[in-house]
């Protein structure tokens, strides 16, 4: 068995880029082993532990904040032009610090469409959307930094505060039916637990540049909404067909629905040994349910 938090604690310093659902959670987790953690924000902050960082405007972060900083965490989407904006604005300052990890937040849709089928770290990326095509860019520019760079492919992201149940409170759901369809879906503290296991055993496993973290169970979206519904003890509504429905979805919307694979977690779960917390959607929204 090995020792919790070996290689984390209070002589480690944390800078998460972009604290949006992901990098809050994990910040909130990775404080609680006794880290330091400074988040960034796009604007003045009351957080203590904020600091101003906006590519746009070419605000970056006080000198100060570089001190002593050990690892990053970098949670920010390609900008408007397909670039990193972390990368874009800080290499040159982050290449002139002693780091000993970077971490960054991709997506599995640079894998493509697999029509069902699983996919491992050892597939081709095939994106079929601008926005993957950007994120393979930032992901490429990340591990040619010459950073001690690990990249994360993360299909759909979910937790307390942020599932189907909000959607069903709000009446914003859209129960929609496309046969054979499938998507992969990982709980948001699967994320940063498995990421927090890695940096815990780093010394004793082999690394590996890309990791998938995604659950056990790929599944249909009516699936999770059904189970939603049930959980809720309310009346899910009749299904519309997507050929009835695609012409009324948002562009964002529709390319959600043109994609369709399984997302492996063999590497991280079998070769790495991560224990995943919710194997599976059914455990992941019971814990939403009961936080909601």
């Amino acid at each position: 068995m090995k020792k919790p938090a070996s290689l984390l604690g209070n002589k480690k310093k944390f800078l998460v880029f972009g604290c949006g659902f992901s990098g809050s959670f994990f910040a909130r987790t990775i404080r609680k082993f006794g880290c330091t953690v400074l988040t960034s924000s796009r604007s003045v902050s009351k957080d203590p532990n904020s600091f101003i960082f906006n590519s746009e405007n070419s605000v970056v972060p006080d000198e100060e904040i570089f001190d002593g900083v050990t690892h990053i965490l970098s949670c920010i989407p390609p900008d408007k032009n397909g670039n990193d904006p972390v990368l874009g604005s800080l290499q040159s300052k982050l290449q002139d610090l002693p780091l000993e990890w970077v971490g960054y937040l991709s997506t599995t849709g640079v894998y493509g469409n697999t029509k069902g089928g699983w996919v491992s770290e050892t597939d081709q990326p095939n994106p079929c959307q601008k926005r993957s095509h950007n994120r393979l860019n930032c992901e490429k520019k990340w591990i040619e930094s010459t950073l001690p760079a690990q990249i994360f492919r993360l299909p759909g992201i979910y937790g307390p505060g942020r599932s189907t149940f909000e959607a069903i409170k709000n009446q914003k759901i859209r129960v929609i039916l496309k046969k054979a369809q499938v998507f992969s879906r990982v709980h948001i503290a699967d994320i940063t637990h498995a990421i927090i296991y890695l940096l815990q055993n780093k010394d004793s496993l082999k690394f590996h540049q890309i990791v998938n973290i995604a659950d056990d169970e790929p599944c249909s979206q009516i699936e999770v909404i059904q189970y939603c519904y049930d959980l809720l003890g309310l009346k899910m509504p009749q299904p519309i067909l997507f050929e009835d429905a695609k012409d009324e979805l948002s562009p964002i919307a529709q390319s959600f629905w043109m994609e369709n694979r399984r997302v492996s977690n063999k590497l991280l779960c079998e070769t790495l040994g991560y224990k995943l917390i919710y194997k599976n959607y059914k455990l992941g929204l019971k814990n939403c349910y009961l936080n909601s």
